[in-house]
């Protein structure tokens, strides 16, 4: 009898001990699952289409108009970023940014990133990522440059459309981002939440982001983000170097 009961007390340690491991096996399951499945929803609940248009001063002037398209076919994406001069600044010809890559669990994952100044070859600038050997290829002026791939890398015309179905959660954050040139992370902070701001294309409740630089305020970039609209950028303003200021505000805004 003593010899059963103690087989049998060892079988329901087994068998309590199996459970646990079963138990928790499912709820990591579960919660891996889970978190799958809402960053999933969150991705491609995202618009499929989008075109914005802005109007651009320098230093307070008129000085371009710039048309973004965002469209997603399947899982593959294309963002075209079109900026025309007006008067003197026509001169110069379009500035158009090209991106293209998937759209994953992760967002966007460019794979080909390409920058033009109207005819001239000598100011463009190429990127292509390879993600598979973690490989950055940037060129400019026939000169090919190799880096390392940081994940979650993006170029100048995609990133702004990662807010887009990555929304900012906490104060701080940031990002890799290559111009076609160069490689570098692009820190931001919240500065304002829930932010009203009125330009042409309406009225819309923003989150105001800003990277102050390192040294007196030079390179500034902030951004005024539609909560209400995905996170697309109402407003934007560019502080550089030169001094000079460059001012976007959103004039149209359409989504599909």
């Amino acid at each position: 009898m003593k010899l059963a009961l103690s087989v049998s007390n060892k079988w329901v340690k087994h068998q309590r001990w199996w459970f646990n491991i079963k138990t928790l096996a499912k709820l990591a399951l579960f919660g891996f699952l889970a978190s799958f499945l809402a960053i999933s929803n969150l991705v491609f609940a995202a618009p499929k289409n989008v075109t914005l248009s802005y109007q651009a001063t320098l230093n307070g002037k008129p000085f371009a108009n710039v048309t973004e398209t965002f469209k997603q076919t399947g899982d593959q994406y294309v963002i075209e970023s079109v900026t025309e001069g007006v008067g003197l600044a026509a001169l110069y010809g379009k500035r158009i940014l090209k991106s293209e890559g998937v759209v994953n669990t992760e967002g966007l994952q460019p794979k080909h990133f390409e920058q033009h100044q109207g005819d001239n070859e000598k100011k463009a600038f190429y990127a292509d990522f390879d993600w598979v050997a973690n490989q950055l290829s940037m060129k400019n002026k026939g000169n090919v440059t190799t880096e390392p791939l940081a994940k979650g890398t993006q170029d100048v015309a995609s990133f702004v459309y990662q807010w887009m179905l990555f929304p900012p959660k906490t104060d701080e954050g940031s990002t890799p981002i290559t111009t076609g040139k160069k490689q570098r992370v692009y820190s931001y902070k919240v500065v304002e939440r829930d932010v009203s701001l009125m330009v042409d294309a309406g009225q819309f409740k923003t989150l105001h982001l800003s990277n102050p630089s390192q040294t007196s305020g030079l390179n500034e970039r902030e951004f005024w983000l539609a909560v209400e609209n995905f996170y697309l950028p109402v407003k934007i303003i560019m502080r550089e170097e030169n001094g000079k200021t460059i001012e976007q505000n959103l004039t149209s805004i359409h989504i599909d």
